[in-house]
């Protein structure tokens, strides 16, 4: 076959479809599927990926391919299928939805040279290889691709006896570091060792290391091993009995790090319960959607690791994912504590490097379980027994920008594939999914108890606005700054969780009521103490705090409303024995920082953990007894219809951190909403009532799980033009759709401008519209020029999770 179906690196409506390429003759039977190359397009040569390869084409002038950019695909037959079906359900463009399933090392510029494997012999290539490699173990691609041996190098690449690897420029390089290896045979060593001197014994101890354990080390790891310094080891590498040399290594996180060899535990009858249908449908290769209900501290995790023991004793692999924020330390090592090595962690607290090389060890076959957040579902597998996807309520399973998927939908596509289960866990499963698990859509495994059948703690909510009546003016409710100095006498843990970054809200004139906006946003902006400075959340524009009021000139300029910092603060006046450490996105944003704190918490270096969202998901800690929510009703008023489920949700989460092991747990929610059924109904952990509640919301007013949402959205500088052309689409989706869809708009989106540019939307709720993707592909299509040379934006999200 001699043609290449190409998609080419260029996001446009016309562009979005293959295109035929001719392959040169030396690069016939070197070219695959799921290859990136380089292709003459226009005037320039880009990227593309091989969708297909054929033996005709309609066109009778085809241009030849440029060059290969890879030995291997790096997207799989099954992945490109994948790509089509992205396309087809987020009205992404094809090239998008590929470049969505690379690591970020892979999107940049790079150089590409092939090196010797390991251990490889230059005199153990080919002929017609060898005098390339026997100077330099490394051959740059381009002198390959000139010599054309790129099928010769292919050959002795599935020998495994050269690899490829990627110099990506300014972003990601092979990490390599001094080794040490034997240049003598096991026999040659025990020779040489007789004939060293008596005197120079830390020489034999080291020609003693090589004889028992005959392979390359690292030289620091030799140094510290022997206790012995690089003069011993420099003296045997001038005798030729050692030589140095630097090796590639991988980038491994975890690699300073001892994971304690875990053991799977005794099941109790619950478990036993929810296990056994996840492991026949894995035994008998039957695709299930598998919901896994059970409350915080039920034992899901152990749920997961049995089943994935299953997988791997089948010789199949396992995708886990779990929400950004509660891939703690802890969780990663509940999976490398259980599955060592077989265990590669993908998520945005490793750098671009260490990402690649996480990649890599998935895509050469080297693990066989990846644990990470939302991209995580994309990993190169090729026999994949089994997804499971922790907490799968989280919106952070919904991407935000193109391609618009849910990590759940691309999880179950894939599991159809490989026909293989898919389990969602969660204490708080999300409408849609416990509404799918009603109709057996899904289906549900319970756990109603928590492990040890301990009870779930018992929670109070407190008005605050008695507090205030009572003249209580602080952050805190005199209930549970009692209970905080209870705990802190008993010498037990403390969790606050308060649902917000930053000292406090916003900032406004006592006399006027002027509330400072950012300027290119409509939006407040939010004080931040140790800068002393507001900042714009959205669009990142700072400035100092106003002495006096810039519309009356009033000094009498406050702060309203409560962040961390503050509440940190008033925690070091009220109670100044107490030690704090603080968890939000301004202190956790260093790399390792969010590992750091939570493993002081865990050694008691501190009696009170203080955070926002990240700390409401999987922490287990035995001390903690006492969780109080500062201000439960933050998500509340948003303008957002899972505002309500939100709230439950994180309610129920946090509550769950009290008390998992043998102290018992208490938790004080705070809020000046006491009445509203979320936070009465996570008070008293009642999911099932909140769930007959906000359906019947929903139903009502028609959203979600009853309706499918699509959101367009319509931005530019100019105000009219936004107004004018979302009219348009409006009027337009009127007509193509039936009368039981319902179209809402155009109407300014509940923050009507961001960064200088106005925003409008279009909401359109329906049951079953089969005319309403094409008419949204229609619009994309119509105002495309406009996009390209005016600067207007229309971005269309076939299901919302950010209504803002």
């Amino acid at each position: 076959m001699n043609i290449a179906s190409v998609i080419v690196d260029v996001p446009a409506r016309q562009t979005d479809k293959s295109f035929d390429y001719l392959i040169p003759d030396e690069y016939i039977g070197s070219i695959l599927p799921g290859m990136r190359i380089i292709v003459p397009f226009g005037p320039r040569k880009i990227q593309g990926f091989v969708v297909d390869l054929k033996d005709e084409s309609d066109f009778s002038k085809l241009k030849e391919i440029s060059e290969p950019m890879d030995l291997y695909p790096v997207l799989t037959k099954e992945l490109l299928e994948l790509g089509d079906w992205l396309a087809e359900k987020t009205l992404c463009y094809k090239i998008s939805g590929f470049q969505a399933m690379l690591p970020a090392a892979l999107k940049a510029k790079y150089e590409k040279k092939l090196i010797l494997a390991e251990n490889v012999d230059p005199l153990q290539l080919s002929l017609i290889l060898q005098p390339f490699f026997i100077d330099s173990r490394e051959l740059k691609w381009d002198e390959a691709i000139n010599h054309g041996i790129l099928s010769e190098i292919q050959r002795e690449a599935a020998n495994k006896l050269i690899d490829v690897i990627y110099e990506v420029k300014e972003r990601v390089r092979k990490k390599k570091l001094k080794h040490i290896i034997p240049e003598l045979s096991i026999e040659e060593l025990i020779i040489e060792k007789e004939k060293i001197n008596t005197r120079a014994g830390k020489q034999k101890d080291v020609i003693d290391f090589f004889i028992h354990r005959h392979k390359p080390i690292e030289l620091r790891t030799l140094l510290s091993e022997l206790k012995i310094s690089s003069q011993t080891v420099s003296a045997l590498v001038e005798k030729k009995i050692l030589m140095e040399k630097e090796l590639e290594v991988y980038r491994d996180p975890y690699q300073d790090r001892q994971f304690k060899q875990t053991y799977p535990l005794p099941l109790t009858e619950g478990q036993q319960k929810v296990i056994h249908p996840i492991q026949q449908s894995i035994l008998m290769d039957e695709h299930h959607v598998f919901l896994l209900y059970g409350v915080t501290g039920s034992g899901k995790t152990e749920v997961y690791l049995q089943s994935i023991q299953t997988v791997l004793e089948k010789g199949k692999e396992a995708i886990v994912l779990v929400p950004e924020i509660s891939l703690t330390p802890q969780m990663v090592h509940r999976f490398k504590g259980r599955f060592g090595d077989k265990v590669a962690v993908l998520h945005s607290g490793l750098s671009a490097g260490e990402k690649y090389d996480e990649w890599r060890k998935i895509q050469r076959k080297e693990v066989s379980v990846v644990v990470g957040a939302r991209s995580a579902v994309f990993a190169p597998f090729e026999n994949i027994g089994i997804i499971i996807i922790d907490e799968e309520h989280e919106t952070s399973y919904k991407q935000e920008e193109n391609p618009r998927y849910h990590a759940r939908d691309v999880a179950i596509q894939r599991a159809e594939h490989f026909q293989c289960p898919v389990v969602l866990g969660s204490a708080t499963p999300s409408l849609e999914s416990f509404a799918r698990a009603n109709k057996k859509v899904y289906q549900l495994l319970s756990l109603p108890n928590r492990m040890n059948n301990q009870s779930l703690p018992a929670v109070e909510i407190i008005d605050m606005r008695d507090e205030l009546r009572s003249g209580n003016r602080s952050m805190f409710s005199s209930v549970l700054f009692e209970k905080i100095k209870d705990r802190l006498e008993k010498k037990q843990q403390i969790v606050l969780f308060l649902n917000k970054r930053g000292h406090s809200s916003f900032i406004m004139c006592r006399d006027c009521g002027y509330v400072v906006n950012c300027p290119h946003c409509e939006i407040s902006l939010t004080y931040h103490q140790s800068q002393q400075k507001m900042k714009c959340h959205y669009c990142g524009h700072e400035e100092y705090v106003p002495k006096q009021c810039p519309e009356c000139k009033s000094e009498h300029i406050r702060y309203f409303g409560t962040g961390t910092q503050k509440v940190e603060e008033e925690l070091g006046k009220v109670l100044p024995e107490a030690r704090v450490i603080r968890m939000d996105v301004d202190t956790t944003s260093r790399k390792g920082s969010h590992e750091k704190l939570l493993d002081a918490f865990q050694k008691g270096k501190a009696d009170i953990l203080l955070g926002t969202q990240m700390i409401a998901k999987g922490l287990d800690f035995p001390n903690i007894t006492l969780v109080g929510v500062l201000t439960a009703d933050t998500m509340l008023h948003l303008p957002d219809f899972r505002s309500s489920e939100k709230t439950f949700q994180l309610l129920t989460q946090v509550s769950g951190r009290a008390g998992r092991h043998e102290l018992p747990g208490e938790v004080i929610i705070q809020t000046y909403s006491p009445e509203h059924y979320s936070v009465e109904l996570a008070g008293s952990q009642d999911y099932d009532q909140f769930y007959q509640y906000e359906m019947m919301v929903r139903k009502t007013h028609r959203y979600p799980p009853f309706y499918y949402l699509s959101l367009i959205t319509i931005t530019h500088e100019e105000l009219m033009k936004v107004v004018t052309i979302t009219e348009k689409i409006t009027k337009y989706l009127r007509s193509k759709l039936s009368n039981n869809a319902i179209v809402l708009g155009p109407v300014a989106s509940p923050i009507p401008k961001i960064n200088n540019r106005y925003r409008y939307q279009c909401l359109i709720k329906y049951k079953k519209e089969p005319e309403l993707s094409n008419a949204l592909k229609i619009i994309l299509d119509q105002y495309q020029q406009e996009m390209a040379s005016s600067g207007l934006q229309i971005t269309v999200d076939l299901n919302p999770y950010i209504l803002m």
